[in-house]
């Protein structure tokens, strides 16, 4: 039996979402503890040519929503990218975590041969069929700025482990 391109998509949107969501939590409680305000750790960098904390926030989230959307052949929400607190970002994430839910499993199935255009500030658009796509644009993406925000908030000392970054089942 194969996989289907929603089975493979939301749910893990959902997931890594979810446990970013504890993370937030995590070094929000790390803030208060310390007595620092947490708006430190969203301004946060590993690098100075790298995109600060929120940024990699604001990604990640983009990510899932424009994947749902371009597989099921609709408009994702908009988003500001004006998120300035651990609060909002939580929200951002939730209204994120509610749309990747709300679009039903069969508009994703099937779009594994869905041409697929991401536009490029500056650059002709990205073409994909719906599956590489998928595998080889978003999930890579996806993982690559959750992993980042994840690194930055352990490099600022907030307690998290590997079992943080997967979640539990």
């Amino acid at each position: 039996m194969s996989i289907s391109m929603h089975s493979a998509s939301v749910p893990i949107f959902e997931k890594m979402l979810g446990n970013l969501v504890q993370w937030l939590d995590a070094a929000e409680a790390h803030a208060v503890a310390k007595k620092f305000d947490p708006a430190v750790l969203l301004a946060s960098r590993l690098a100075p040519d790298m995109l600060p904390f929120t940024k990699q926030i604001q990604i990640a989230c983009d990510a899932a929503k424009y994947c749902v959307a371009r597989l099921s052949g609709t408009t994702s929400p908009k988003f500001e990218d004006n998120e300035t607190t651990i609060a909002e970002l939580k929200l951002r994430i939730a209204k994120t975590i509610d749309y990747v839910r709300s679009v039903p499993a069969d508009q994703i199935d099937g779009s594994e041969t869905r041409e697929v255009e991401v536009p490029m500030r500056g650059a002709a658009a990205l073409k994909f069929n719906g599956e590489h796509y998928l595998k080889h644009f978003v999930l890579p993406n996806f993982f690559f700025h959750l992993t980042i925000a994840y690194g930055l908030l352990r490099h600022n000392g907030v307690a998290l482990g590997k079992s943080d970054f997967l979640g539990r089942d």
